[in-house]
């Protein structure tokens, strides 16, 4: 039997919350009923009550729990919520699970922040720059902007969960060819045209949708008899 502390648990050390002393996530809401089916949202949502009844849920994993109000859940269901050590673990930032699926290896760390990385440079086979974006969209189900740059050929990519001046300026003097981050932000830009990296944007939405389905597949491989169910996208 899984236990909503057992399952806390195992979020702390995956997501190593002791690195967020601000924001470190856990149980939101208690409960002693044994799990045998959980529940992973980004949020709370309008049918989220309806959701919880017809799926049978015994607790429920989100992310941004702030606006879970007392009646969308049944009295059982128990809830975790982990926001920032999600964010920077699990979605963009330096995180392997993402790197597996865009043919990344060598990592090292990109722009250390409160003394965690932020983000990660990773090298790739060499391939040219349109190919290596058709995997990032299909990894990420699309994206929000692509702004090409000098580069056509790629052997080694930034994921970064920011964009500062700094940032791209250290990618592309260690190497990079392509910036890869969830939304462009303009005191960037000069930056961009200067050194002329690729940027693909994919949407901080879809990070952290490809983050949940990460998270399903980790919990999946360390409880194989716990069902894992996402709400319809």
């Amino acid at each position: 039997m899984i236990y909503l502390a057992q399952l806390a648990e195992f979020l702390d050390q995956f997501l190593r919350v002791h690195q967020f002393e601000l924001d470190p996530g856990g149980i939101y809401r208690p409960s002693n009923r044994p799990i045998q089916r959980l529940g992973l949202a980004l949020e709370p949502w309008s049918d989220l009550a309806e959701w919880a009844t017809e799926t049978e849920i015994d607790a429920l994993f989100l992310h941004r729990p702030w606006k879970l109000e007392g009646d969308q859940l049944p009295a059982h269901v128990g809830v975790v919520a982990y926001h920032l050590a999600f964010d920077e673990q699990i979605t963009l930032g330096f995180n392997p699970l993402l790197a597996n699926t865009l043919g990344l290896f060598e990592l090292e760390v990109l722009g250390p922040k409160a003394g965690r990385p932020i983000g990660m440079l990773g090298s790739t086979s060499s391939q040219r720059f349109e190919s290596f974006c058709d995997r990032v969209q299909r990894a990420f189900g699309g994206c929000e902007a692509v702004e090409r740059g000098l580069p056509q050929i790629v052997t080694k990519v930034a994921v970064v969960g920011a964009m500062t001046e700094a940032l791209v300026r250290d990618a592309k003097t260690r190497g990079a060819e392509i910036y890869i981050t969830g939304q462009f932000r303009q005191p960037a830009r000069s930056a961009v045209l200067e050194t002329g990296i690729n940027v693909i944007v994919v949407g901080h939405r879809r990070s952290e949708e490809w983050g949940l389905q990460a998270l399903a597949g980790v919990l999946r491989d360390r409880w194989p008899e716990l069902q894992v169910i996402l709400p319809p996208s």
